[in-house]
Order: structure tokens, then C-alpha cells, then sequence
């Protein structure tokens, strides 16, 4: 939902003496960074948790996606839903970035994506769509990599807006 919307609710909720949220799930990774603009310092302000979903971009970060082909996995070459969100250009400058980040630390991009994710003010506890033990594993290490000021610039400089998406 846009922010309005959101703000509008907890407006209500005050109002009428009920429950507010405590949480928003979001869209958000390096690729998709749209909700900076107005939902998470909204959340922030409101004291509100922020879980984004698809932290990895449904595997774009993990840098096996192509332009020509989507990539050879099955759900790189089949996942739709994923071709209309990300292959945009500047998508595959911060999958540059963020495997010259990952070279540089002797790790995989998924854990320096996930360490940018929580290194964010607000963000509580991504979503990750593990479906095998070394996603876990994975998500497991990023929890203690710190990024320094310098990496979490270089990897937020090649982001691109986005046209707003999932909102009706």
C-alpha cells in the first residue's frame, strides 16, 4: 500500500481505541528500493517494524540472472513475475557492485545483500524464501557481516528508481 494509506489506518486505529500495526512487509533489496521514499521513515516515525520480502530480489542478488536468457536456474528462466520487477539495466549494475563487494570479503552475494538489507535503519527481520539448507546457512552468516560506511555506499550507488510497484 502507498504510505498515505497506511498512515490512514493507524490515524483510525488511534481514533477508535483500536490495536495499531506493529509491523509492514515491504518490497525491498538493493534493486527495489522504492519504499525509502516514504514507508520506512514513516514506520520509523511510528515506532512500526519493517520485514521486507524479497530480499534477494526471488534470487536476482544471488548474480546468476541474465539479460539474454534470465539465467540458467529453472526459476530464473521461468519466474514472471521476477522478469516484470527486475532486468531493467541498472538492475544488473548493482548485481555488478554487489558481487565486486562480495569478491573483495571472500563471500557470496546473498550474504553481503542480506548484511546491506539489515544494516538498515528500521529493518527487523527479512524475509527469505530459503528452500534449501545453505539459504539458511547463508542467511545465517550475513547476520553477523558488518558493512562499513564505504561498502554501503558503493553498493547503494548504482541503484536506479523504480516505477512503484504492487500498489492498486
Amino acid at each position: 500500500m502507498y504510505a498515505w494509506q497506511f498512515a490512514r489506518m493507524l490515524y483510525t486505529a488511534d481514533q477508535l481505541g483500536l490495536r495499531r500495526f506493529v509491523a509492514m512487509q515491504g518490497h525491498y533489496n538493493l534493486i527495489y528500493r522504492e519504499e525509502e521514499r516514504e514507508m520506512m521513515p514513516l514506520c520509523r516515525e511510528e515506532g512500526i517494524a519493517l520485514i521486507p520480502w524479497s530480499p534477494l530480489a526471488r534470487g536476482f542478488l544471488a548474480g546468476n540472472r541474465r539479460r539474454e536468457d534470465f539465467g540458467d536456474t529453472s526459476r530464473a528462466r521461468t519466474d514472471e513475475y521476477a522478469h516484470k520487477l527486475y532486468y531493467r539495466d541498472s538492475d544488473f549494475a548493482v548485481v555488478d557492485r554487489l558481487s565486486e563487494v562480495a569478491r573483495r570479503r571472500g563471500l557470496k552475494n546473498v550474504q553481503v545483500a542480506l548484511a546491506w538489507v539489515l544494516a538498515q535503519p528500521g529493518i527487523t527481520a527479512p524475509i527469505i524464501g530459503a528452500s534449501k539448507p545453505g539459504h539458511l546457512e547463508d542467511a545465517l552468516a550475513a547476520l553477523s557481516l558488518r558493512l562499513d560506511e564505504s561498502e554501503l555506499k558503493e553498493l547503494g550507488e548504482p541503484y536506479q528508481p523504480h516505477p512503484v510497484l504492487g500498489h492498486h
